[in-house]
């Protein structure tokens, strides 16, 4: 989808200070790096203005201004993003939501929360706790905005259990490339009317509209808590025990994977230790439940299937202190294998949870291929795998021509698993060409004509997600 924008200028600049107070209206020149590009995606481009709304009528007024002058916009929280989805390709105005922050409903009898979408997700949940309640969706980045949650449908380790964003957002406030301002779903539990539009706004990176305002699902807070951490022998043998574990008495709330060198990385990174570090491979497994005997039955069962499946031990993490060093742990995996390296980039495939052991072995034999480390974690789970290949000391052309190599091979052999190529960091501009190889013709048609009827001028993120082909 190719489009010719206006060059954005002083009038233009004038003109938006008239919508928002001016000290909230920053020029390109004077916008900080940190607004040119996301956490890992490694494109970087300035957008012409800044723009810090305060309400939606203002994201209104901006989208009817850049609609009427064929202005391209980019709608951003907090950038923690990791393909490149809040980056401004062709510059014009970037829309920065994260200061529209405030929570606006606590609905106990409903057990609904509605929030602007700049509430940070660590906010969320320690809001709602003071409540009795819980938010499930518990995505690794917890400083990101709940928008962003919303953008890229993330899901985090207690998917297995509590399913993703999207199954918790009830209703949604959107203001669409026109600049109009819609209201879909709500506070009801079920709705059958017509084609759901709220499903479509959910994920789609801000490139069908722009959310300003959600209604979530809440649930009675969960009053036990535990964790496993259960090393085994090798990836393999801990990945088969997976099934067998959430067949057993009760669903965990996550069930996470990780392998010796991470652990030792996070270790280096954080200057701890993990509790055990002795083993090849471990699986991390939580547990929750209402009450204790139910908490008690549940996380015996699955010690016990452990053990039957190879399990080398079984530690349970019932204290605090302990939590606190395996979760810090599993919490800074991302950023101690980054400090590890010069540049990585991440392939955050998902795969049946029958073929998630086949998959990471065989990222293992492409490090051998192409000379390039290659670590792993992920929710073993929901099959949802992060991939992170390291430049090291290559140079640019043969890191980039080595990256390509690794991520058609991953891409591929999850194409082949039945998997699909982001379980969910979303799409962005960096895994467009990969969502190009897994969609049909009449797919990606489809997709791209949804993209047209809510934005026929392509100004809302263009060059993200759809018109891959």
């Amino acid at each position: 989808m190719s489009a010719s924008y206006k060059k954005f200028n002083s009038d233009d600049l004038a003109e938006l200070r008239k919508i928002c107070s001016p000290d909230r209206v920053i020029p390109g020149a004077e916008v900080s790096e940190d607004f040119c590009h996301d956490e890992l995606s490694g494109t970087f481009h300035r957008p012409d203005v800044l723009i810090k709304v305060a309400s939606a009528e203002e994201v209104s007024a901006i989208m009817k201004y850049a609609s009427k002058n064929r202005i391209p916009v980019t709608p951003r929280g907090q950038g923690t993003g990791l393909v490149g989805g809040s980056v401004a390709l062709f510059g014009g105005i970037m829309i920065d939501l994260s200061g529209m922050n405030r929570f606006l409903e606590l609905d106990q009898e409903n057990m609904t929360l509605t929030l602007e979408p700049g509430v940070l997700l660590m906010e969320i949940s320690k809001f709602v706790e003071e409540h009795n309640l819980f938010y499930p969706p518990d995505p690794g980045e917890k400083t990101a905005t709940i928008g962003g949650n919303i953008n890229t449908n993330a899901g985090g380790m207690r998917a297995v259990k509590y399913g993703v964003t999207r199954d918790y957002v009830r209703g949604l406030e959107v203001v669409l490339a026109d600049g109009s301002i819609i209201e879909i779903g709500g506070k009801v539990v079920k709705n059958s009317s017509g084609y759901s539009l709220k499903d479509l706004i959910v994920g789609s990176e801000g490139t069908l509209g722009i959310v300003t305002k959600a209604i979530l699902r809440l649930l009675p807070l969960p009053k036990f808590k535990l964790s496993l951490l259960v090393p085994f022998p090798d990836l393999s043998s801990a990945i088969k025990a997976v099934p067998a574990v959430i067949r057993a008495n009760s669903v965990p709330t996550a069930v996470e994977f990780m392998e010796r060198e991470v652990i030792l990385a996070a270790e280096q990174f954080l200057g701890r230790k993990f509790p055990d570090n002795s083993s090849d491979a471990y699986l991390l497994l939580t547990f929750d439940a209402a009450g204790k005997e139910e908490l008690d039955l549940a996380y015996h069962a699955a010690a016990h299937t452990c053990l039957e499946a190879g399990a080398l031990d079984v530690f349970i993490s019932n204290t605090t202190e302990r939590n606190e060093s395996i979760w810090s742990a599993r919490g800074a995996f991302l950023e101690a294998i980054k400090a590890s390296t010069t540049e990585m980039d991440e392939c955050d495939v998902v795969v049946p949870r029958l073929h998630v052991a086949e998959f990471v072995l065989f990222s293992h034999s492409l490090q051998k291929k192409y000379g390039a480390r290659i670590r792993s974690f992920g929710h073993a789970g929901d099959g949802n795998l992060h991939i992170y290949v390291l430049r090291d000391e290559l140079k640019e052309e043969e890191w980039k021509k080595t990256l390509n190599a690794v991520f058609n091979e991953l891409y591929a052999k999850a194409k082949t698993l039945g998997g699909k190529v982001s379980g969910e960091h979303g799409i962005g501009i960096a895994k467009r060409p990969f969502l190009a190889e897994s969609l049909s013709p009449r797919e990606d048609e489809l997709l791209s004509g949804i993209k047209q009827i809510f934005d026929p001028l392509n100004i809302l993120n263009p060059s993200k997600v759809v018109g891959t082909k």
